[in-house]
């Protein structure tokens, strides 16, 4: 995906350029305009960028926005991309020219409050990032990048002043020389995704390059880094129960149900107009919902009458929950990507006055895209009664009557997620829609990232200590479908889906909450729960380094660490041509003649943080062909 990024020319400067009295002065702001129209620089965004090239050859190449993963949309299944690709990517991009490279995301974050837009992007936003939504270290993303960039860094004079010349081998192998005062460095890239490719360097050595994968080499004899042969560890993150109180069964719950009476029944609201209204505009981004609320009144000899009278409403805002004459008679919501549905509801109406009252509920607004602020948003219309009998039907269109609209809720309107008055308490009702509740925790001990696991929730908005946390919807869940349980693999061109995990489970189900939002001692959750949920299973934990393994090539140093906790444990640890991955290693056909458990655990036990040299100094000699390239796999308790 290119993009265009141009020197800044107002419309005020062009219109001063177009209305000036003075010929000169207007002629040099004609030129200046013409200036900067002229040179521009467009770049690249997207998952690799090795075979742009500017418009302009006398402009750099440049890639704007890596895209180090990808986002989150609600009923969504988790989206990964591995170390391997996005290093691969990188290696590419700076051996076919590249001068230039930003990562986007390259720190995760979390859309607190109504910041999530898209529509539909969940309030987590970590991307897979190599700094992940806490601001832990997402390895081994984060360490094989930053392995990378120490050995582009190592080069960076010949990369910057250097002559490149590049050859290709065919079968999708090159090789790119950069040259300075007589001094040469080399990039081996393979993109073929299936096939291994040997390359002879200068020196006649021959070098096996992976398939998909670059080989840096400082000196075009030895090789520094490859892009598939991974040197640092691998994390798994988990959740951990508070320290600080048993929970869940330690939460009390208090409640108050959310008042619908002025809107359902008596129709109130903030102002009426002759039309139907888009959300943005009537609500102007003060809240995710907005009631669109008419009058219908009907006599007895109305052609209307049926015994099958369906309410029809065209909507464009991501959730629709309807009431007539105070009842409530159904709910409706889009998927990501659909932008515009139909709720269809059969509905019973009364001789004489009627009153519907419609809630739409926006899931954030679209945010990116031509012309994304004129992508309508609520109920654009039209609203109709059909009636039917038999093949007939009689369509009575509401769509200009006059419609009464309120911004928000009252529950909003009166602060109830930051006021301290008492809540009822007996009586805790579950999977009641529009409701809120609210405890009272203790702050998990420690220093490790919070988050509250929300389960057993439908959908709404969260607080803690006044401070909003964002929507939630745990009771969205992903397909079934489309998760493949092996090893991700990372030769071939990577799409938004080609690694997807957690079929079947909430999109979302534990949130951020910072630690600097917390009080030593009493904190308060609420919560607004629009679906209906029980609130029972909700509890507050902590992110943490649950088990972290590494894999190291012989001549490289292994780094481990349990991120602030000390490592409790050596799991697995083997030298040699261990097979397998994270939590399934296994030894190999050969291995090296001392313990590596052993010494693993004399390096490590205990401490936050440990290395090692990966060599048969260390680990002893492998009874193999000196030709096999030996490596060493641990696994860690933390």
């Amino acid at each position: 995906m290119a993009m265009t990024m141009k020197f800044v020319a107002t419309s005020a400067f062009r219109a001063l350029a177009a209305s000036s009295n003075s010929t000169s002065a207007s002629s040099i702001l004609t030129r200046n305009l013409h200036f900067i129209l002229i040179y521009q620089i467009n770049t690249c965004n997207g998952f690799y960028c090795d075979q742009f090239k500017p418009s302009n050859p006398n402009t750099p190449k440049m890639w704007t926005e890596n895209w180090t993963g990808w986002f989150k949309n609600w009923g969504s299944k988790d989206p990964y991309r591995t170390a391997e690709d996005v290093a691969f990517a990188v290696a590419r991009f700076f051996q076919l020219g590249g001068t230039f490279q930003n990562y986007y995301m390259y720190h995760g974050g979390t859309n607190f409050g109504r910041t999530a837009g898209g529509p539909y992007i969940t309030t987590s936003y970590d991307y897979n990032a190599p700094l992940d939504e806490y601001g832990n270290l997402n390895q081994p993303k984060w360490g094989h990048l930053k392995q990378l960039h120490q050995t582009l860094k190592s080069i960076e004079k010949i990369l910057t002043y250097g002559n490149i010349s590049t050859t290709d081998l065919g079968n999708f192998v090159s090789v790119t020389n950069y040259t300075f005062n007589g001094t040469t460095s080399c990039f081996f890239g393979n993109a073929n995704s299936t096939n291994d490719a040997v390359v002879t360097t200068q020196g006649g050595r021959q070098l096996t390059v992976p398939a998909w994968s670059v080989s840096i080499l400082p000196d075009c004899e030895n090789e520094v880094y490859n892009t598939a042969k991974v040197n640092t560890q691998t994390s798994v993150m988990v959740q951990t129960p508070s320290k600080a109180e048993d929970e869940p069964a330690s939460l009390t719950w208090s409640w108050k149900p959310e008042k619908l009476d002025q809107t359902i029944r008596l129709g109130k609201g903030h102002f009426s107009v002759n039309m139907l209204l888009d959300q943005k505009t009537a609500a102007n981004d003060a809240s995710d919902y907005l009631w669109y609320i008419t009058n219908v009144h009907l006599d007895s000899n109305d052609p209307i009458w049926s015994d099958d009278m369906i309410l029809h409403v065209n909507a464009t805002g991501q959730v629709i929950h309807a009431y007539v004459n105070g009842r409530y008679i159904g709910s409706q919501w889009a998927t990501y990507g659909v932008t515009q549905y139909s709720f269809d509801k059969k509905i019973k109406l009364n001789v004489g006055k009627n009153l519907i009252a419609l809630l739409s509920v926006t899931v954030g607004y679209q945010n990116y895209g031509p012309k994304y602020d004129l992508i309508p948003n609520g109920i654009p219309g039209p609203v109709q009664l059909i009636g039917s009998r038999g093949d007939e039907k009689v369509i009575k269109d509401l769509s200009s009557h006059k419609w009464t609209y309120k911004v928000g809720l009252h529950g909003l309107d009166k602060h109830l997620y930051d006021e301290k008055s008492s809540w009822q308490v007996e009586d805790l009702p579950t999977n009641r829609m529009m409701t809120w509740y609210k405890t009272i925790f203790k702050a998990p001990l420690g220093e490790a990232p919070v988050v509250v696991d929300l389960q057993g929730l439908g959908k709404g908005l969260a607080w803690v200590n006044g401070h909003s946390i964002g929507r939630y919807w745990p009771s969205f869940k992903s397909e079934e479908d489309g998760c493949n349980l092996d090893a991700c693999d990372y030769r071939g061109s990577y799409y938004s889906d080609k690694c997807d995990h957690n079929c079947g489970q909430p999109t979302q189900r534990w949130y951020h909450v910072p630690r600097s939002w917390l009080n030593d001692d009493e904190n308060t959750l609420v919560l607004f729960e629009e679906f209906g949920g029980n609130p029972s299973l909700v509890n507050f934990q902590t992110m943490v380094v649950g088990t972290a393994c590494g894999h190291a090539y012989e001549g490289n140093t292994l780094e481990l660490s349990c991120e602030g906790r000390p490592i409790k444990a050596i799991q697995f640890a083997s030298f040699g041509d261990p097979q397998g991955t994270c939590g399934s290693f296994e030894k190999g056909n050969f291995e090296g003649s001392k313990d590596a458990i052993k010494v693993i655990n004399n390096a490590c036990v205990g401490k936050e943080t440990c290395s090692r040299e990966v060599s048969e100094a260390i680990f002893g000699t492998a009874n193999c062909d000196n030709t096999e390239k030996k490596r060493l796999a641990v696994q860690i308790a933390c």
